[in-house]
């Protein structure tokens, strides 16, 4: 799968700045590379890493971990629903209300490695079996107009921010 056009998202700056962290022209084969970079750096970092935070009200690298499988979540089901036809304007959501109601940092962190593995594996079996005119479906999600792709991107360029910020502010390489 391709890249989006621009044309199949908003110019803003989530949609943008996601979308164009995305290096790999095959989304999918991103994906599955991410899938294994992510789990293998959780599984280098030490207690005191995962609950490490930079500053007051910052998410926990451990809490990152349970907020990058619900973007993903989130982002994948808008993406069925835009391939599959929906009319439907889908709704947007809160990360930080998300992350407050899961409460990830009681959650244990070998039970959301398994959950972000589990997830990213579904994703990519999902996405493969959309035919290339399923991921150009246009939709709404969170009051925008996008295609089907374009959330598939947004998916890998939003985990390729947070491996930024955890090499930048975490100072984990």
């Amino acid at each position: 799968m391709q890249k989006p056009l621009k044309n199949e998202y908003p110019d803003n700056r989530y949609f943008s700045y996601y979308i164009e962290q995305v290096d790999n022209q095959n989304v999918i084969e991103g994906l599955t590379t991410q899938k294994e970079v992510v789990i293998n750096l959780y599984k280098s970092l030490s207690e005191e890493q995962k609950n490490f935070r930079y500053d007051v009200g910052k998410w926990s690298p451990h809490e990152i971990l349970g907020h990058l499988t619900d973007t993903e979540r989130i982002f994948g089901f808008r993406a069925l629903c835009i391939a599959r036809g929906e009319k439907q304007s889908l709704p947007g959501f809160d990360e930080n209300e998300y992350a407050e109601a899961a409460k990830f940092s009681e959650v244990s962190f070998k039970s959301l490695l398994e959950q972000y593995r589990l997830v990213r594996e579904g994703s990519i079996v999902l996405f493969n079996s959309f035919s290339e005119m399923a991921t150009l479906q246009m939709g709404l999600a969170n009051g925008s107009t996008v295609s089907a792709r374009a959330l598939i991107s947004m998916i890998a360029g939003h985990e390729i921010h947070h491996l930024k910020v955890l090499k930048e502010k975490y100072n984990i390489k």
